[in-house]
């Protein structure tokens, strides 16, 4: 599904967009990291935030990454979001160093991983659509 053109917009750490319906039916839109795995994007959260809630009740989302004057082309991707374990919090000490560097991501990753509930939201993508 991820073709190369798309994966290269992804390895790069930009910020990306999660919508997801909310329990009134309009959109909840949410800047945020993210990271892939294989032909999916990964997501870390803390549960509590209303965008893990909203996934549990209707699953399909719509993630917009790159597409602005700095980073030009950027895809709009739709799929379906599951919420997931991290138990030995692998994606939350991956993604931190993705986006932040020493010594902050130490001090996150430790802030993160004893002070939260953290959980990844798994994306499983049905279609890209190039935006720009």
């Amino acid at each position: 599904m991820l073709t190369d053109a798309v994966r290269e917009i992804l390895k790069q750490p930009l910020i990306a967009r999660l919508s997801v319906t909310d329990s009134n039916g309009y959109p909840h839109t949410v800047p945020l990291w993210y990271d892939f795995d294989g032909d999916d994007i990964v997501i870390i959260s803390d549960r509590k935030t209303k965008k893990v809630d909203y996934i549990a009740a209707n699953p399909k989302a719509c993630l917009s990454i790159g597409g602005d004057s700095i980073e030009g082309t950027g895809y709009m991707i739709k799929g379906q979001c599951s919420n997931e374990e991290d138990p030995d919090y692998k994606w939350l000490t991956k993604m931190t160093y993705r986006y932040e560097e020493n010594p902050q991501a130490d001090k996150d990753i430790e802030l993160w991983r004893t002070t939260l509930d953290m959980v990844i939201i798994r994306f499983k993508i049905e279609k890209i659509v190039k935006v720009a």
